[in-house]
């Protein structure tokens, strides 16, 4: 699919967004090599949630929840790591799964702040694809692929009519020209300099 999507056009994208599946994460580097890579936060807190016995879900989904809004990745980075002293030595597997590929799972932070509610979930993709799986597997089979063809895509555009527009459209050229942001706020070229 991938390999269809360059071939038909598609340049680099600057930030792939994934769940855990390994194969999206073997494959998009064969393709494209570049792009910055972010996991999705909600598959991430239902996995730690996975690890926690049910009387203690409550109280750490909240403060899972919490650590992809902190106004920083500093912050971010705080949270987590009180989660880690608090949970770490009776759930030590909930907490591993939670550091588990952090860089990944930061990432959005080096993009617009007004980005970052489309770049931490890949519910955005999902959500569209469950109206089609229910109505898919409702009909069990088709007698002509062509028919589910046409259902899938139709079920798609009536979706399609209901899809947010991007937060923040105007920082998209800073992005696709390259330009560097820190916690969401785009870093002048001084600043830049300044530290190198």
């Amino acid at each position: 699919m991938l390999r269809d999507l360059r071939d038909r056009g598609l340049t680099a994208p600057k930030l792939v967004v994934a769940d855990g599946a390994a194969g999206a994460w073997a494959a998009a580097p064969d393709i494209w090599p570049e792009p910055a890579e972010q996991r999705c936060w909600n598959h991430k807190i239902v996995n730690v949630l996975d690890q926690l016995p049910r009387a203690v879900q409550p109280k750490a989904r909240e403060l899972l929840t919490a650590i992809p809004y902190a106004p920083t990745r500093a912050e971010a980075e705080r949270q987590r790591d009180a989660f880690a002293k608090a949970y770490g030595r009776t759930y030590p597997k909930a907490v591993a799964i939670l550091v588990k590929d952090w860089e990944r799972m930061a990432a959005f932070y080096a993009f617009p702040e007004g980005h970052w509610k489309h770049l931490r979930t890949t519910n955005v993709i999902e959500s569209p694809f469950a109206a089609v799986r229910l109505r898919t597997d409702a009909a069990k089979h088709f007698k002509k692929v062509a028919n589910a063809t046409a259902l899938i895509w139709r079920m798609l555009m009536v979706a399609g009519r209901r899809f947010r527009r991007l937060d923040a459209p105007e920082q998209l050229a800073a992005v696709y020209d390259g330009r560097t942001f820190r916690d969401g706020k785009l870093v002048k070229e001084k600043t830049l300099k300044a530290a190198a």
